[in-house]
């Protein structure tokens, strides 16, 4: 915790500074990570060397970087952020429509919601952001001070949480929510991801179909040498049919679209590979 405080001092340049140099040391002090990282990072991407070189310092940025995140004004978020054609994003935002807004773990994630809850459209039309509470108990609090604006809401990663998103959408407000976490058992479906049966969760798709929302895919990139952040969004462009395993293998796609616009700062440690306890083993392999 007084690390943590300590490191929330920092401009956001020092923060990537000593993130990058801490990412090298995790993966040359951790066999098992350095294992799933290259694991994870598909064999037929393009310059995957450079790429693996890349992510082990973004990695390292991505945790260090929630020093700053969590810490600073609504106004300090919107100064360090701009947002490609903010002008059309903001036009789809304010219709009165439902809208389900997908952020993969690519960039700072963090701060996609933050950014929203900051603006002034925030204020009018609050998102609804589904969320899991840190493991650590002791970065709950700043976990949830840094959620406490105004135009952002809080739903939980459980039946409860559904039941407020479902609720949102039905009043055609905005949701949010990391479509490539793992979910557990009896809430997600295998479907190909970068080549690979990823165990993929099922509620984006029934979501969207259920209320007919608009959906996005968004992501932060991380600019070089502390510079900020550069929200990159674009609409689903295959439509959804209702059909489980083909609605989660066409959002699988359009995350991997998105991925490929910057590899090196998806989150390649995380294990997205996994089989969740009772779920069926993957199709063509044992369970993991």
């Amino acid at each position: 915790m007084l690390v943590f405080r300590a490191l929330s001092l920092l401009p956001l340049r020092a923060l990537h500074a000593i993130g990058g140099a801490l990412g090298w040391v995790v993966y040359w002090a951790s066999p098992a990570y350095r294992r799933q990282l290259r694991t994870n990072l598909p064999p037929t991407l393009a310059q995957r060397d450079q790429v693996l070189r890349r992510a082990v310092a973004e990695s390292g940025k991505q945790v260090l970087e929630l020093a700053w995140v969590w810490t600073r004004s609504g106004d300090q978020i919107r100064a360090c952020t701009r947002i490609e054609d903010a002008a059309g994003l903001e036009a789809i935002l304010s219709q009165d429509r439902a809208v389900l807004m997908l952020t993969p773990h690519l960039g700072c994630f963090e701060i996609i919601a933050q950014n929203h809850a900051a603006s002034a459209l925030g204020q009018r039309r609050p998102m609804l952001a589904l969320y899991r509470v840190p493991r650590k108990a002791a970065l709950r609090p700043l976990f949830e001070q840094a959620r406490a604006h105004q135009g952002l809401l809080l739903a939980p990663a459980d039946l409860h949480g559904v039941r407020l998103m479902l609720r949102a959408l039905r009043d055609r407000q905005i949701v949010g929510l990391l479509p490539d976490q793992v979910p557990s058992r009896g809430e997600g479906i295998w479907a190909p991801f970068f080549g690979r049966p990823a165990f993929t969760m099922t509620l984006p798709a029934r979501l969207a179909h259920t209320h007919d929302a608009v959906v996005l895919l968004l992501f932060a990139r991380r600019l070089a040498h502390g510079a900020g952040f550069s929200i990159h969004w674009e609409p689903l462009e295959e439509a959804l049919c209702g059909q489980a395993v083909e609605d989660a293998t066409r959002i699988n796609r359009a995350m991997e679209r998105l991925i490929l616009l910057c590899p090196e700062q998806y989150l390649w440690s995380y294990n997205r590979y996994k089989t969740p306890a009772g779920a069926p083993a993957p199709p063509g392999g044992p369970a993991s």
